[in-house]
């Protein structure tokens, strides 16, 4: 903190701006820091708060505002861009995804609070059609309230400064080191455990897919996109839309007799391959992850639908999935 204080006093409101610019466009330099020792040196008069402020909420437009048009312009391109570098590619896709349809707009409100909606809700907002001057008002509205709970934190305590800074200076770096181990050891334990995911949950391509399709007991075919991405992109015909958390609750619903397909537009198909992973724990031993998801069924031309597919869904839909 001592050297961040030092380095804003010099710098000023640019450093703030680049800070907030990069953190908001996806990079992984937290600002919260920043913010906060920019409201001691504003507490200390050695930076004007509402500069500060102007230049906070500015920043985080500008950021915002650049994932909100490449998402009204590109689509869902962005998001998959986006969540391969997360370390959790479902949960960035899928839980990032419902919370903004649950909640709507009024979402970036409460964004940049929110690990891992921060920086997918402006795209999102532009891929499902929010309109800009809404997106302005909701997302502006966020970067106020976000700018002042860092810039008003460090103001209220600025008295304190001097015990803050030296209290830090002994105590970070311990905590640093115990923070840097616990980070590496989170993220070679995700990569395990992604990779053992891949290796052991066998595909079925989209050929294999397309012959049983024409079989007299073809597969039942399971959609497991966010409800947002099948209405803005739809899937395969007659394929069933359930998310996972529907697929634990009503997998009794599901045929055990036949092949259970379940597809995705993620990276890696995780999501589908966790769902295929779910069903067999329940005991669906002929469900399968198709390999390269809804890509790879578009990629190949796959558009019509066999009969002996229709019906055999719509049967099933008939029960009640």
């Amino acid at each position: 903190m001592n050297e961040t204080i030092h380095f804003l006093t010099e710098y000023g409101p640019l450093v703030l701006f680049v800070v907030v610019f990069v953190e908001q466009i996806g990079l992984p330099l937290p600002a919260l820091p920043v913010l906060v020792a920019a409201g001691v040196l504003a507490g200390t008069g050695h930076l004007n708060l509402w500069v500060a402020f102007g230049v906070t909420v500015a920043a985080a437009l500008a950021a915002d505002w650049i994932w909100f048009e490449l998402g009204r312009r590109q689509g869902r391109r962005v998001l998959d861009v986006l969540c391969r570098i997360a370390l959790e590619p479902n949960s960035c896709v899928r839980k990032t995804e419902d919370f903004f349809m649950k909640h709507g707009p009024h979402s970036l409100m409460a964004a940049k609070f929110i690990p891992g909606l921060s920086t997918i809700a402006p795209p999102l907002a532009g891929i499902v059609g929010v309109g800009t001057p809404r997106f302005l008002l909701y997302d502006g509205l966020g970067a106020v309230i976000w700018a002042w709970s860092g810039l008003g934190i460090g103001y209220l305590f600025s008295d304190q400064l001097e015990q803050a800074i030296a209290y830090a200076e002994q105590v970070a770096p311990a905590a640093t080191g115990v923070a840097l181990g616990a980070l590496v050891f989170y993220v070679l334990y995700k990569a395990m455990v992604r990779r053992r995911q891949l290796r052991d949950v066998p595909r079925i391509t989209v050929e294999q897919l397309t012959e049983k399709l024409r079989t007299d007991e073809p597969p039942l075919l399971i959609d497991v996109r966010p409800r947002a991405s099948a209405e803005a992109e739809p899937g395969i015909p007659s394929a069933v839309l359930m998310s996972l958390d529907e697929l634990i609750r009503r997998h009794h619903e599901l045929p055990r007799h036949r092949d259970v397909v379940l597809y995705c537009g993620c990276p890696n198909d995780v999501t589908s391959a966790q769902g295929t992973l779910l069903l067999r724990k329940r005991g669906f031993t002929r469900a399968w992850p198709l390999a390269g998801g809804i890509e790879a069924w578009r990629r190949h031309g796959r558009t019509g639908v066999d009969l002996n597919y229709a019906a055999g869904s719509a049967a099933v839909l008939g029960m009640g999935v």
